[in-house]
């Protein structure tokens, strides 16, 4: 049932700053503006081989995590309430989008009119002919945006058009409102410039969508100001390792329906995939929507037993990251039979069954390809959106370093160098990057309560689990380098470990 929500208004105060919300780490950024034409062509600017790169994982790797009910821009998947399906939502002109690069969409609309995206379910409202440009963004990037009970409430996107063309735009939101008969949902919309986040009321809202007129263009998601648990359109993805043919382990997640959890679910995937562990998983195409409530736990279990952890998880509209996913063992053969339910009420809110056909897989071992540089003169990265100077190009080259084999592993003080330059985002980089689990964090925060120490215990257990003489700054900086969620700071002491590291041999 969806719990009463607090009631947002233009005059609502964050931080007693007129609805600005600015993270402290961030606090002497610049005042906020819209976007300028100079974003349009900073993009020009990005690591040329990092984008080829990545295009080249996208081909080895998505192409097998991707759910057959997903497009490449992380299409968001059809409620399963039926109650929601029946309230009475407006139906307007579906449109198809046009790729133009690995993660950004285009619509040519031809006239005046409203028209939804078949993608991703944006709804565009514009006054004449235009061109709409749009990407589906992480709400890891933004999230520290949103302090005390401000939750968000379905994707963020990054749309770029003429704002004077464009009206209005509908969110797709993941909130179930099949109960909220007295309209007691209140919606609001996060509007991130330069950094700095504004929370802008919203227009109206349907069962499906929250619409906000445009102000300036940026990159906008829907959120909800809430004291209490709030009912989800949810998902469950289950995706098996790829390993001996009678090895049968899986990663089973959790998230919101909506096309930026499912996005982050992929890029972990993708994450785990390019890791040096020989490890690689793919999708299990099965049933995947559910209705989750918040700040509940839920439990998997499966017929017959199999080893799964952890026991329960708690769901939280929080990113993919931090939440982590069932990890779960089989010694037996299929079938498999996995539900999940309710911890406290026992509620069964999900099942499917794993077949044998489901574990065969024959995935040919393609060789890469030398990659082609190309460059793209496209539209904004979500890199550029978080004000990131590009890492490839202050990095450095390890082809001029020493072998990895003769360089000795971290100290202690140089892993307490590189903690005290991690910010709040550190959780993640340990699950994304150091190959820590959600489980390792909860033990260390469970022994220790100061932060600072709680980075360098987890760059610590990262040293200690490397095999002898492979946890030097070589190790760590590859690990590390090139990843958005990494904080500038870090991969410049890293640097200059290397360089110290590399004159002094």
């Amino acid at each position: 049932m969806v719990a009463h929500m607090a009631h947002y208004g233009e005059s609502a105060q964050l931080d007693d700053r007129n609805g600005d919300v600015s993270p402290s780490d961030l606090k002497d950024h610049p005042a906020e503006s819209s976007h300028s034409s100079s974003d349009d062509t900073s993009a020009e600017e990005n690591s040329e081989e990092e984008e080829a790169h990545e295009e080249e994982e996208e081909k080895h790797s998505d192409s097998d995590t991707r759910s057959r009910a997903e497009n490449p821009s992380g299409e968001q998947l059809q409620p399963c309430c039926e109650k929601c399906r029946a309230l009475k939502n407006p139906k307007y002109e579906l449109v198809t989008p046009r790729k133009i690069s690995r993660d950004r969409l285009l619509l040519q609309l031809e006239a005046e009119g409203v028209y939804e995206c078949s993608d991703t379910g944006l709804v565009f409202e514009v006054s004449q002919r235009v061109n709409i440009t749009y990407c589906v963004l992480s709400w890891s990037k933004f999230s520290t945006h949103l302090t005390g009970s401000w939750k968000f409430a379905g994707p963020i996107f990054d749309v770029e058009c003429e704002p004077s063309i464009l009206k209005s735009v509908q969110f797709p939101h993941s909130l179930c409102l099949a109960a909220d008969e007295d309209n007691e949902v209140k919606f609001s919309v996060l509007h991130v410039k330069n950094s700095r986040a504004q929370i802008e009321p919203s227009d109206h809202h349907s069962g499906s969508h929250v619409k906000w007129t445009v102000s300036s263009l940026s990159p906008v998601g829907p959120i909800v100001q809430t004291s209490k648990s709030a009912e989800h359109h949810g998902i469950v993805q289950v995706f098996k390792e790829v390993g001996p043919e009678n090895a049968f382990s899986f990663r089973v997640y959790l998230a919101g329906n909506n096309c930026s959890d499912i996005k982050d679910i992929r890029k972990a995937v993708r994450g785990a995939n390019s890791c040096k562990n020989n490890k690689r998983y793919i999708r299990v195409d099965k049933p995947p929507t559910c209705m989750l409530e918040e700040n509940r736990k839920y439990r998997l279990t499966s017929e017959p037993v199999g080893h799964i952890t952890p026991e329960d998880m708690l769901f939280t509209p929080v990113i993919v990251a931090v939440k982590g996913y069932f990890e779960v063992f089989f010694e037996e053969s299929p079938p498999f039979k996995l539900s999940l339910t309710d911890a406290d009420s026992g509620h069964t809110v999900w099942t499917a069954t794993i077949r044998e056909g489901d574990c065969v897989h024959h995935l040919d071992e393609k060789p890469r390809k030398p990659m082609k540089v190309r460059k793209r003169h496209s539209s904004t990265s979500e890199e550029e959106l978080c004000n990131k100077p590009n890492k490839k190009a202050r990095g450095i080259d390890e082809s001029d370093c020493p072998a990895a084999a003769a360089a000795p592993d971290l100290t202690d003080q140089q892993l307490m160098q590189v903690a005290k330059r991690m910010g709040k985002e550190w959780k993640i980089v340990a699950i994304c990057y150091l190959g820590l689990s959600k489980q390792d964090l909860e033990e260390m925060e469970a022994a220790e309560e100061d932060v600072t120490m709680l980075k360098f215990n987890t760059l610590e257990r990262w040293r200690r689990r490397q095999p002898k003489g492979k946890a030097g700054i070589q190790e760590l900086h590859k690990c590390l380098k090139d990843n958005d969620d990494v904080p500038n700071e870090v991969i410049a002491v890293l640097d200059e470990i290397l360089r110290n590291t590399s004159s002094a041999t």
